[in-house]
């Protein structure tokens, strides 16, 4: 792969988690969705699928079609969250409560393929032993608080811990790869 290409990853798997964990936040402090906040949530998802495929990419060929499935599944999953982002900017809703009421089933299974796919692309990644490590470990610790927190009676907004692990864990990978490519130089 070519070197800038995999800059232009790691740079986005920096930024894009990054981006969430900043609306997340603006989330939870301002006790629902603004348009601010969900801007930039949209911004931080919008790459998210090319980012999963272009992590895939990265670990060719040591990490298999079970990477290449969980990135497909984890990017196609946010495509539908890009697309709840814009759907409660057009409809102004106010907060993740609302929206799940609204979108349901639908939303919840697109929930399960995130964390499928981010199951069986951490799990790819830990066996290619590519990319870092510590971080695809933490990347996975996020999903599965994701998934717990989700089947918890707890208010929507915990899930913003499982997402914060999760984006800590991307974004980590962004990191590793980018001290990898400096290390490449040298």
């Amino acid at each position: 792969m070519p070197k800038t290409l995999c800059w232009v990853i790691a740079i986005t798997a920096i930024v894009a988690p990054g981006l969430h964990l900043v609306s997340d936040v603006l989330e939870w402090v301002g006790g629902g969705f603004s348009h601010c906040q969900l801007l930039i949530n949209y911004m931080g998802f919008l790459p998210m699928p090319f980012l999963m495929l272009g992590l895939y990419a990265a670990q060719r060929p040591r990490i298999g079609w079970v990477g290449l499935l969980g990135s497909v599944l984890y990017g196609v999953a946010f495509i539908y969250f890009t697309h709840t982002t814009l759907y409660a900017l057009e409809e102004s809703i106010p907060d993740y409560e609302t929206l799940w009421r609204r979108l349901g089933g639908v939303y919840t299974f697109h929930g399960g393929l995130m964390v499928a796919g981010g199951v069986l692309f951490g799990l790819a990644a830990l066996r290619a032993k590519v990319l870092w490590r510590s971080a695809v470990a933490l990347f996975l610790i996020g999903i599965a608080l994701n998934l717990v927190l989700g089947l918890l009676p707890l208010p929507d907004i915990v899930q913003t811990a499982g997402s914060a692990v999760r984006n800590l864990g991307l974004m980590g990978i962004g990191v590793g790869l980018m001290r990898s490519l400096g290390q490449k130089v040298s």
